[in-house]
């Protein structure tokens, strides 16, 4: 283009700087200590597995926190009643065969108990279900060995081993083996290389060689942090710092609240060269005053009091805890209330809605155990209580004999009368069972229906009428008489 001779030219204008499109993938000084890595899961794990689970333990040990929060994985996912097998082996025609399950039932029973399901003798199926998901809290991991042939009527026990045992600093490329486990060319575990001797262990014979035990005997209980992750972290992993910090906090707060609590203060010399003796003075020439009640005391001439009173706890103390318990509490998946006892404040409405979110996570974890440790062992048992003839049934009906069911710890209504109602309402329309209305509440309809029988039976034989039992004869003899006096109209 030529204006009055001279040739002008058209250039593009500009390009701004394209923005990023996702904030979180921002640069600069305020994210310069985020450093993140695309890494595998088991890179970062390998690295910090041992301090972290070792950190975890320790806090286990000394903090009041985690204390409670392992108390309440053991109580909530599996009670004081353990998890209790409900077989449901059917017969072709769709229908429970409850011969053979009430046989397979009361074996299972009878191996549970303390002395025959652990290779120590030490521990019942109840203990060891406790003792198996307090591990996984604290340590992230926890290794069950199932032992065949064991010498016991049934044929099989079981032993609870610690993940020390299962070196993840022990690598084999050229063997397919890595963090301690052996895989086939899919990433599945066909054997795990456990030392024979726990590696912590300060006293008596200590044997570290490693044993290569195949996957079928080992059961490897974690819940993945990612998919790529093979073995568990401690599910302490992110409130841990916080809990560390807020510990020493406390106990610094403490430790001033009692020297306050002490209110004292300093003698000092006005004219610094002064020294007094008799009276004022102890044995060692230090001026001493013990005080009374009510008394007034004259300080020696050329003596000051200054007075020491440090202000603690400080009016922050309260708010700060419950901003970083709160925080603690989200890192362990429990609501604050119930990890810090502390119910100042709530109403019934807040309440019920962090109990009843507190409670999916606790049967979330309910059904995972069942389906990953008690599948799992009662598959073992009962193939070797059929073979050992523990179980007088057929061997080669085994895949209709192992369908178990586990009746879980129930949970009492947050508002018993509004939770009833509503129940009876479901089961008026036809949206819930009786046994779905027990099993919530961790009971078997038929043991509940058994006790029921037992009782009414009870009551004819000492003549008892329920208030329910007195209403429903009155109201037959009332639709009699009317009856009767209609006939005669």
């Amino acid at each position: 283009m030529r204006i009055l001779g001279f040739e002008i030219k058209r250039t593009a204008a500009p390009q701004k700087a394209a923005k990023r499109s996702f904030h979180a993938a921002n640069t600069g000084n305020l994210y310069a200590t985020w450093l993140p890595s695309n890494t595998t899961a088991d890179i970062d794990i390998k690295k910090d597995l041992k301090t972290v689970r070792a950190r975890s333990r320790e806090l286990m040990r000394n903090d009041d926190y985690a204390k409670r929060f392992k108390r309440m994985v053991k109580s909530n996912v599996v009670g004081n009643q353990g998890i209790r097998l409900q077989n449901k082996a059917k017969d072709t025609n769709g229908n429970l065969d409850k011969v053979a399950n009430d046989i397979i039932e009361e074996a299972f029973k009878r191996w549970s108990k303390k002395g025959i399901c652990d290779v120590t003798g030490k521990y019942s199926l109840k203990e060891i279900q406790k003792m198996a998901i307090g591990t996984l809290a604290e340590d992230g991991e926890v290794l069950i060995r199932k032992v065949r042939n064991y010498d016991n009527e049934f044929g099989f026990a079981i032993q609870l081993l610690e993940a020390d045992h299962l070196d993840e600093q022990f690598n084999e490329p050229e063997r397919n083996i890595y963090m301690g486990i052996e895989y086939d060319r899919w990433n599945k575990p066909i054997a795990y290389h456990l030392y024979k001797s726990h590696p912590g262990k300060i006293t008596g014979s200590i044997d570290l060689t490693r044993e290569r035990v195949p996957a079928s005997e080992i059961n490897h209980l974690f819940l993945p942090l990612r998919i790529s992750a093979t073995r568990g972290i401690p599910w302490m992993h992110t409130a841990m710092t916080r809990m560390k910090m807020v510990n020493g906090y406390e106990e610094a707060e403490l430790t001033a609240s009692r020297i306050a609590a002490a209110k004292g203060g300093f003698y000092v010399s006005k004219d610094g060269g002064e020294e007094y003796e008799g009276d004022y003075t102890d044995d060692s020439g230090n001026l001493v005053n013990e005080l009374e009640p009510g008394q007034i005391e004259l300080l020696p001439k050329g003596i000051d009091f200054k007075n020491y009173d440090p202000q603690h706890p400080t009016t922050a103390f309260k708010d700060f805890m419950k901003v970083v318990l709160r925080g603690i509490s989200s890192g362990l998946d429990v609501s604050y209330n119930t990890l810090a006892n502390d119910l100042e404040g709530v109403n019934y409405s807040s309440l019920r809605s962090g109990v009843l979110e507190e409670r999916e996570v606790w049967k979330d974890l309910q059904t995972w155990l069942g389906e990953n440790l008690l599948d799992d062992i009662f598959a073992d048992w009962l193939d070797m209580a059929l073979l050992t003839k523990a179980v007088t049934l057929p061997y080669f009906k085994y895949d209709k004999f192992n369908n178990p069911s586990w009746l879980y710890r129930g949970y009492s209504w947050v508002d018993p009368l509004k939770d009833m109602q509503s129940n009876i309402l479901a089961v008026k329309e036809g949206l819930k069972t009786h046994t779905q209305i027990a099993s919530e509440m961790g009971m078997d309809i038929e043991e509940l229906y058994q006790q029921l029988q037992k009782e009414k039976e009870l009551r004819a034989k000492y003549g008892i009428t329920t208030i329910s039992e007195a209403e429903l004869l009155k109201l037959m003899a009332e639709t009699i008489k009317n009856e009767v006096q209609n006939n005669e109209a």
